[in-house]
């Protein structure tokens, strides 16, 4: 029989060498399976240009859609592309309605990636124009709300018939808007302000969310349908302030950002049955921010943020881990120095996350494509997130022992037991 130790030498808990390595295995092996299912890809910028971002994922997530960017005056330049599986992830350029030199952003791709939606620099001497695109007809203006104005496109449907966005009407401000091929560009509408924003939209095309403003001015999360027009979804007790940022493929969640009484920004979920709920945030963070969710609505992505600096980190939430620091969980697909700052899609299954990040490779923000096969994160015994394995993560996993469903299952096995216990005392002292 051997003893296991306690830092200051003293008697702690004695097993048997047996259990000791059985316990391992069973913490372990998660390890070794999360490394194989694990990988990062940086997404390139176009030549010439100096950076790229993501903004949406098709449900599969073989394609991905963004932009490049050159921001070198006099030629500053923001080109939409898409980058997929079958073509090596090199970025292509799908152009802009203005032509040649002129400015462009991709945000949402139907569902086989075959139709995408976002906003161009307009013929005319408008502004923007929110375009679709296919590879057959290339970049189709969507027009604007009343014909003579600027408008931009967010999200797509499933199939790829159903875009929605904003567009400016006459009198001034912008409203949300709902475009198909029959029907051409509907008005939301608004909560009784003058503004209002679509961000997101079911599989189906039923289902729209976004902001608007109510009759005081102030900014709400707002969820759409044929039957009931726009619905305010609420703020916090004692906030003034909800988002929509993006919704479930099954619309049954919507994702966005509220603030709390103490004016701080916090990301939230909706969902029918439980209203506006807060997702938390990390420790030294002020703010955070929930911009997309898997189909069903269990997987959500978005950032937290550090109002000092403006620094970003990405993050992930689910029910089971609550919200996590990507560059924690994912640290050995990092290279030295790059960062995860911000997670804006998410595909069908949740196995794929989208966003953008600092390259420290090739020394410049980059859009990135996080591809996990498994919906847990790996182990991470700094359960607390303070960057330091110490006894006060120690003491959270001793007082949940037995529990499930909950962050502090660190191996995500189901049960907080003696592998979670094991990861954070082999891992003592680890970032301290």
């Amino acid at each position: 029989m051997r003893q296991m130790l306690w830092r200051d030498g003293s008697f702690w808990r004695s097993v048997h060498w047996k259990g000791v390595v059985r316990s391992l295995l069973i913490g372990l092996c998660p390890m070794v399976a999360f490394v194989q299912a694990q990988t990062l890809r940086w997404l390139a910028p176009l030549p010439g240009h100096e950076s790229s971002w993501a903004y949406g994922i098709s449900a599969d997530g073989s394609t991905v859609v963004g932009f490049s960017w050159d921001a070198d005056p006099p030629g500053a330049l923001m080109r939409a592309v898409r980058w997929t599986s079958v073509n090596g992830w090199q970025p292509q350029d799908l152009g802009s309605l203005a032509g040649p030199g002129r400015n462009s952003r991709a945000k949402g791709a139907s569902a086989n990636g075959q139709v995408i939606v976002g906003d161009s620099a307009g013929t005319s001497g408008y502004m923007f124009r929110a375009f679709r695109w296919t590879s057959g007809t290339g970049m189709q203006d969507l027009g604007s709300l009343g014909g003579a104005g600027d408008s931009w496109g967010e999200a797509v449907s499933a199939n790829g018939s159903v875009v929605v966005g904003a567009a400016t009407i006459d009198g001034g401000g912008y409203h949300a808007f709902r475009w198909t091929a029959s029907s051409g560009m509907q008005d939301l509408g608004t909560l009784g302000g003058r503004t209002s924003w679509a961000y997101g939209i079911s599989a189906d095309g039923s289902i729209i969310v976004g902001w608007a403003e109510n009759a005081s001015g102030q900014t709400r999360a707002f969820r759409w349908t044929a039957l009931t027009g726009m619905q305010d979804l609420g703020v916090l007790p004692g906030g003034s302030y909800s988002s929509a940022w993006g919704i479930s493929a099954n619309g049954q969640v919507v994702v966005g950002t509220v603030n709390n009484a103490e004016g701080k920004y916090r990301a939230c979920r909706w969902t029918a049955s439980t209203g506006l709920q807060e997702l938390g945030i990390l420790p030294g963070f002020d703010d955070s921010d929930a911009f997309a969710a898997s189909g069903d609505g269990a997987v959500i992505g978005g950032k937290v943020r550090i109002r000092a600096t403006n620094s970003w980190r990405a993050v992930r939430w689910t029910a089971q881990t609550g919200m996590r620091n990507l560059n924690r969980i994912y640290a050995d697909l990092l290279a030295n120095g790059s960062i995860l700052y911000s997670v804006f899609g998410v595909s069908q299954d949740g196995r794929y996350l989208v966003g953008v990040g600092y390259n420290a490779s090739t020394g410049r923000e980059e859009a990135f494509l996080l591809e996990d096969a498994r919906l847990c994160p790996p182990p991470d015994p700094d359960v607390d997130g303070n960057g330091c394995v110490d006894d006060a993560d120690l003491l959270q996993v001793l007082f949940a022992f037995g529990q499930s469903s909950t962050p502090l299952d660190i191996n995500c096995d189901g049960t907080v037991d003696d592998a979670d216990l094991l990861l954070v005392l082999f891992n003592f002292g680890s970032g301290c």
